[in-house]
This record gives C-alpha cells, structure tokens and sequence, in this order.
C-alpha cells in the first residue's frame, strides 16, 4: 500500500468516527458517543453503516427495538442495543435527529 492510499484510508477512518458535531457532544446523552464507532458522522465516508446525524428519531427507535427483539438482523447491533433502557434509545434518537451537518 502506498503513502498515498494510506492517507486517505486514515482521513476517512477518523471521519467516520468523528463525533456527530462538535458542538452538541457536550450535551449529548450517555452511550451516543459510542454510536460515532461504527455510524459515520459525516457523508463524504462511503460505507453500509447508516447515518444517525439528523436521522427522523422514530426511525431510530424502532430500528433498536428491531435489533433489541432480534427481529433484525445484525452483526453486533443486537447485542449493543440490548445494553440500552427505552429511555436512553429514545435520548440518543433525539439527540442525534437535532444534530446538523
């Protein structure tokens, strides 16, 4: 691999675990972070793995208790979304709806 495609790989590696804004990570919920590890905050990274920035929260929701129930299917989202209450799903899905690119 070339110095080139190195530093292209890194850039986009750390793009999509950025946090979602700088601004709101501050306030946001318990366990939101965590999410920026797989979920690119940005859309310039190219990858199977969803956005959640500015995602409808609903959306969000009914995707974790898909994953939750084992209704979805999942590599490791079911077993994260397990970790979480209702109330903290429902915080990290509105937290990251209001976030903004």
């Amino acid at each position: 691999m070339n110095v080139t495609r190195i530093v292209i790989l890194s850039a986009s590696l750390l793009a999509s675990v950025a946090p979602a804004s700088a601004a709101g990570v501050a306030d946001a919920p318990a366990g939101a972070a965590s999410c920026s590890g797989c979920h690119p905050a940005t859309s310039r990274v190219d990858t199977a793995v969803p956005r959640l920035v500015g995602r409808n929260p609903d959306e969000i929701v009914t995707a974790m208790h898909a994953f939750k129930s084992g209704e979805r299917p999942a590599t490791v989202m079911d077993r994260i979304a397990k970790g979480f209450s209702e109330d903290e799903i429902k915080a990290i899905a509105a937290w990251y709806g209001g976030q903004k690119d």
